[in-house]
């Protein structure tokens, strides 16, 4: 299966929850639409793209990971770090509070619009999964796409995980030597 990667970050409309206070009861929270632009435009965003919330290397050493060298990121002028997951935003919060994630901001992509315009969107129907992202990590500014760290082998049903490039260390040091 072949990728191609766009030049900018597709525009869509991601679909969150934030929290409002003027929303009364134990859930105060209430659906925001937020743009491509709002996240990437005029910011140096890394983004973490894996593929599924409370799975074991999402959850044990991907995410974690990048939420520990967050400060590190910063120093070296990013602005932000998101999350993305082909989950809805109810599922992306709990995973997120479940991790005690400090610093990396949890994007869902609910329907995979984003993840599939990146051409990165896979069926992982052998595990039950539906369609899910490819595990990559990426540098953005400016909407503009400066590299992506893709694991190889990029196919629906793939029988294995692989995390040899999209880890915290290789897209770290990469922003390091620029």
């Amino acid at each position: 299966m072949t990728t191609t990667v766009p030049t900018n970050v597709p525009d869509i409309i991601f679909k969150t929850r934030v929290r409002d206070e003027t929303v009364e009861g134990q859930n105060p929270f209430r659906w925001q639409d937020v743009t491509t632009d709002d996240v990437f435009k005029g910011k140096k965003i890394v983004i973490v793209a894996l593929p599924g919330a409370f799975t074991p290397t999402c959850s044990s050493t991907h995410l974690p990971g990048f939420d520990a060298k967050y400060d590190e990121f910063k120093a070296q002028g990013v602005d932000e770090i998101y999350c993305i997951s082909v989950n809805d935003a109810f599922t992306m919060f709990q995973w997120g509070k479940h991790l005690g994630v400090q610093h990396v901001k949890m994007l869902p992509d609910g329907n995979g619009e984003f993840t599939r315009k990146m051409g990165m969107l896979v069926k992982k129907e052998n595990l039950g999964f539906g369609d899910r992202s490819w595990r990559y990590s990426m540098l953005v500014d400016d909407k503009k796409i400066i590299k992506v760290f893709a694991e190889a082998g990029k196919s629906d049903n793939h029988p294995e995980d692989p995390f040899e490039v999209s880890d915290v260390d290789t897209i770290l040091n990469f922003i390091k030597q620029k």
